[in-house]
């Protein structure tokens, strides 16, 4: 028994030390990998966070993707334009608290307003129509004279006008906003690493917004894809007359989808004052673009009278007027201003036309807004 039992643990030793290489090696990767691994509970704590959701824009029938200007500095996101939106109907932006964007670009106003001239803070009055946000995304320069190179620009240009919401310095935006912790989040969602509120952040946001404001799937854009019962025959007949070069001749600057060539011209409005306007010559300084002003676009131009830069036409009739004329006399006048001669059937054949221009008006977050307080910019 004892010999047995001698053998038995001679036989082990021998295979231990066969195999005792291989223990060691398997001991060391069990050891390394027990070194290695990461709590659950840690993988958790250094989780990436989530970044801003990139938006696509859904376009109405009619307007052409392609012809969209996003800057490359500033694309789309979800966070952004929220933002934005915020920004765009909050009257924290003037320095008395009283005025918003939205103030003077109303919604239901096709994101102008039915004044000739906005009221600032203190009642101020500027002598420009407030011109609507539609379809802006398809702009580069903005304002009626082009003062403004981007919707990035624009944005905060009323911010420190004077006579609109006439804040000071960029700092005192900045530090208002700072107090509210609510934009301290939406800022970091926005605009991620740091979240910094600051002027450039905020126009970024602004512009983000309105251009989502668009216009399309007009009865035009539905006649113009196949529809042709979407146009009334006398709004079929204004169209005839728009493009046609010896009766409205409208074509020759309200061209494309957006109907404006996004030029400047002088139609002679207003330059018989003391001190005229001179429009795009202020930005240019070329002697051409004296009294020269910027072809609106036409979508939805029935809800954004009074019409003109300086508000002075209450009605199309009037406009149509003013183009039959050939406009006022000057020395800087278009030469793409022509008299033209229209029965009083075909003037009202025109502006049916126009009106068959007014589409479906959406913006980022339309179906909460309305009904809403927004044409006080309360949002």
């Amino acid at each position: 028994m004892r010999t047995l039992l001698s053998h038995s643990i001679a036989v082990f030793l021998r295979l231990c030390k066969s195999f005792w290489p291989f223990l060691i090696v398997l001991l060391c990767a069990i050891s390394m990998a027990a070194c290695t691994s990461t709590p659950k509970e840690e993988k958790k704590a250094v989780a990436v966070p989530k970044g801003p959701t990139l938006y696509k824009l859904h376009y109405p029938l009619g307007l052409d993707p392609d012809a969209a200007v996003i800057p490359a500095d500033n694309p789309l996101t979800e966070e952004k334009i929220k933002l934005g939106k915020r920004l765009f109907f909050d009257k924290n932006l003037s320095i008395d608290k009283t005025i918003s964007c939205a103030t003077c670009h109303i919604p239901e106003k096709g994101f102008a307003e039915d004044e000739q001239f906005s009221t600032g803070v203190g009642g101020k009055k500027g002598n420009h129509n407030a011109p609507t946000v539609i379809n802006r995304l398809f702009s580069t320069r903005q304002f009626w004279d082009g003062r403004a190179a981007s919707l990035e620009e624009q944005a905060v240009g009323p911010v420190h006008n004077p006579v609109e919401m006439a804040m000071p310095d960029p700092k005192v935006v900045e530090e208002r906003l700072k107090g509210d912790p609510i934009y301290a989040d939406q800022f970091k969602t926005a605009f991620p690493p740091d979240g910094a509120i600051t002027e450039d952040h905020i126009a970024k946001a602004i512009a983000s917004f309105e251009r989502t404001v668009l216009s399309g799937n007009s009865p035009y854009d539905r006649f113009i894809a196949g529809d042709k019962n979407a146009m009334s025959e006398s709004a079929q007949r204004g169209y005839a007359i728009f493009k046609d070069e010896k009766k409205g001749n409208c074509v020759t600057c309200h061209v494309n989808f957006n109907f404006t060539d996004e030029n400047y011209n002088n139609l002679g409005v207003g330059m018989k004052s003391r001190n005229p306007d001179l429009g795009h010559y202020a930005v240019s300084k070329l002697e051409g673009h004296k009294g020269a002003f910027k072809t609106p676009t036409l979508r939805n131009v029935v809800d954004t009278a009074p019409y003109l830069h300086d508000g002075s036409e209450k009605t199309l009739d009037g406009v149509i007027s003013l183009y039959e004329k050939g406009g006022v006399p000057n020395k800087w006048l278009s030469a793409k201003m022509k008299p033209i001669k229209l029965t009083k059937q075909e003037k009202a054949d025109l502006v049916e036309f126009l009106k068959a221009l007014s589409g479906d008006v959406t913006w980022y977050g339309k179906g909460q807004d309305l009904p809403s307080a927004s044409a006080k910019g309360q949002l």
